[in-house]
């Protein structure tokens, strides 16, 4: 291969690579036929304004860049030529068609990369190539907790962008904490009123004794939220969005303190919490909850078009429910076994009311703790076991493990790691993440829609520690998504590591503080922080 060629995530085929076959230039015009107006626009927007090329409209005459949908692909498969007469790009779908003009930007080089050309006017020198590609996964996908540490919605925007670079198609989109609570619900206007600021954050690990001393928060509008649903959607990427029940829920509390278990606590002394962890204020399994949230989740459907409804599920505390009248009044009412069946009954309300609006229910593991209904879903988090009870039961799943893929996990055992909280994950750790599990049969590896990379941010307070904490691995997982697991089942991180001394480059071009090979760099270290786990806690924030 040329350095021209070094492509991430890798392709199933690749033919040719010689340089110089075809240049583009200010006469180039783009064909786009039925089907693809959608990437038509994203080329000129990105790739035409980082060449300083129009590609105007028109048919191919020798120069041009030709798109076409072709149903004998497959539906997220390209093929890529260039030879000596075109740029043909060809889908099974117009995502397909997307994801092959993605392949077609790395091969321009990092400067298309930019967010403006440098020398316009210049040539593009391509090489000859064929690519032909489709994914492993039909979920490819990136979690993103914006409860904790608030990303602005240009953050969020900059975040699809990065990874439609990357082949990634599903954005997870993690909305509703103890911390705070970021999508405005036009019916429960405390929701942001007072649920999307707390008064202060701890500063670095739970363990740390530092806190920054000052209010932190944000929220999205529903107009927000419909432009990055929007912009998502350009990029092929579907939104699925997460409203924790019934833990992880202090922050709604907080701001209508009936929905929390008034015959324990007081509630109305409830704040949007400022620790990390996990919360003992959970919801009331009361009938006035289920309404309340039947009335959040109604106006989350008509913002989110995703066939999935992520309902979390998981951490939910107990002790509360053990101490309350009326929640073991309940479990005397419905027959359940204890608190745990009561956490079940909670969350199969929820899978009913979504299934009957013909959307999916997808939570943490622990939902599979009570059962679920078909059509449910499973985020297998602790480990590859819930993952593998969900497929051998029937129900699909995601796979994201913390022991591999989460990100916010150390990446170096080193001493300026900045926070240095869980697990060592190195980038190599990552790139030989297998998502399926070898216990599965044939039929109950069907089950495994794909895999996750997941970002919890309490210990990333800006966009710069979010890029730290992702990148270089974000790119790793994107090609365990992605790319065909070869034969024998070890992947070629040698071969990675050499792809990515181009793909650094496009990193740099998009303006993205990654961890660099040698270890951080001085700005990017943040000493004195206490950032490893207390002994005895699990090391996830």
């Amino acid at each position: 291969m040329t350095s021209g060629t070094e492509l991430i995530p890798a392709p199933r085929t690749l033919l040719g690579g010689e340089p110089g076959c075809r240049s583009l230039d200010k006469e180039t015009r783009l064909d786009a036929g039925p089907g693809t107006e959608g990437v038509a626009r994203w080329l000129r927007a990105t790739i035409g304004a980082a060449t300083g090329l129009p590609l105007a409209d028109g048919r191919n005459t020798g120069n041009g860049i030709v798109l076409a949908v072709d149903p004998d692909l497959p539906p997220e498969g390209y093929r890529l030529v260039i030879d000596g007469s075109a740029v043909r790009i060809r889908g099974g779908s117009a995502a397909g068609v997307f994801w092959g003009a993605q392949t077609f930007r790395q091969l321009l080089g990092p400067d298309a990369f930019r967010r403006a050309a440098l020398r316009p006017g210049r040539g593009w020198d391509l090489p000859q190539i064929t690519v032909e590609d489709s994914p492993r996964f039909p979920w490819r996908g990136l979690m993103l907790d914006v409860s904790r540490h608030f990303m602005p919605k240009d953050g969020v925007l900059r975040y699809l962008d990065l990874m439609a670079a990357h082949k990634l198609n599903v954005f997870h989109f993690h909305l509703t904490d103890d911390q705070g609570w970021r999508v405005e619900i036009e019916r429960y206007p405390k929701l942001t009123e007072a649920g999307s600021w707390r008064a202060r954050s701890k500063f670095g690990h739970r363990a740390s004794p530092l806190w920054e001393e000052k209010p932190h928060g944000g929220f999205y509008t529903q107009d927000d939220i419909r432009e990055i649903v929007a912009y998502a959607a350009e990029r092929h990427i579907a939104v699925v969005p997460e409203i924790d029940i019934p833990g992880h829920s202090q922050a709604a509390i907080a701001a209508y303190p009936e929905l929390g278990n008034t015959d324990v606590i007081d509630t109305t002394a409830l704040s949007v919490w400022d620790n990390w962890g996990v919360s003992a204020n959970v919801l009331a399994p009361t009938d006035n909850t289920l309404r309340f949230y039947e009335g959040v989740f109604e106006e989350i459907l008509d913002l989110f078009p995703s066939e999935f409804i992520h309902v979390g599920g998981d951490e939910c505390l107990k002790d509360q429910w053990r101490q309350s009248p009326t929640a073991q009044a309940r479990i005397e009412e419905l027959g359940l076994t204890g608190e745990d069946g009561l956490q079940a009954w909670f969350i199969r309300h929820f899978d009913d009311w979504l299934t009957a609006r013909g959307r999916r229910l997808i939570g943490w593991d622990e939902i599979l703790e009570g059962g679920l209904a078909p059509g449910a879903a499973v985020s297998s988090w602790r480990g590859y076991q819930g993952g593998i009870t969900a497929a051998q039961a029937g129900h699909d799943v995601v796979m994201c493990p913390e022991q591999q893929v989460y990100l916010d996990h150390r990446q170096d055992g080193g001493e300026d790691e900045p926070v240095p909280i869980g697990y060592v994950r190195t980038l190599e750790d990552v790139y030989r993440f297998e998502p399926v599990p070898p216990q599965l049969t044939e039929d109950q590896k069907r089950h495994v829609l794909g895999t996750q990379a997941n970002l919890w941010t309490e210990v990333m307070e800006d966009h710069a520690r979010v890029d730290y904490q992702a990148f270089p691995r974000l790119a790793a997982f994107a090609e365990v998504a992605w790319s065909a697991l070869p034969a024998p089942r070890e992947r070629d991180f040698a071969d990675f590591e050499r792809r990515m001394t181009a793909h650094y480059g496009r990193l740099d071009a998009l303006g993205v503080a990654y961890r660099p090979p040698a270890g951080p760099l001085p700005w990017q270290r943040r000493p004195g922080v206490l950032g490893r786990p207390l002994e005895g806690e699990p090391p996830n924030v």
